[in-house]
């Protein structure tokens, strides 16, 4: 039988969100993680697999408990504007948005499983923004355009202000030129 696992596994995970997302995953290294966890190499390999396998973990850890319930804010909003306003204006959304906004620029488009994980909270937005358009009787194409604008414009403010790193503004000026482009 095998020693019993000397850490709080869901707490790693949290911790790790914090990490990733004001260093990024390219920007943070084991050695990074090791300290910043105070978990041993070998354990995090044992548990995780890979520095990509304790990444996808936080992320997906990120995106229910700190992107969704957002999300849902929005969802149940007054207006799409409001919901954005309020989510973005949450204490809950710091690190998460953070974390979500690198993994769409930084991750997905080198990583099909992120870019899934990205895709699908995409895709619960839309619907969100959509169902609180329309219950306020918005066009879809206005209530997308609009969680949108709000949403990288919300983020980008953000880490302009220094609620968020210097990362995080620099993905999301390059989340904005792609949208722009297309």
């Amino acid at each position: 039988m095998g020693r019993p696992r000397g850490f709080d596994e869901t707490e790693v995970v949290r911790s790790t969100v914090e990490l990733f997302a004001s260093q990024t995953y390219d920007g943070t290294s084991i050695d990074d993680l090791v300290a910043h966890l105070g978990v041993h190499r070998n354990s995090l390999y044992k548990t995780f697999g890979s520095k990509r396998g304790l990444y996808l973990a936080a992320l997906q850890w990120s995106l229910a408990h700190d992107v969704a319930p957002l999300i849902d804010r929005v969802a149940e909003a007054a207006s799409p504007m409001q919901g954005l306003r309020e989510a973005l204006a949450s204490p809950i959304a710091g690190v998460g948005l953070d974390l979500f906004l690198l993994a769409t620029v930084e991750r997905a488009p080198v990583d099909t499983e992120v870019a899934d994980m990205i895709g699908e909270t995409f895709s619960a937005l839309d619907r969100a923004v959509v169902s609180s358009a329309w219950a306020n009787g918005a066009s879809e194409a206005d209530a997308l355009a609009m969680g949108f604008t709000a949403v990288i414009l919300g983020l980008r403010m953000r880490a302009r202000s220094g609620a968020t790193s210097a990362a995080v503004l620099q993905a999301g000026d390059a989340l904005a030129q792609r949208l722009d482009q297309h």
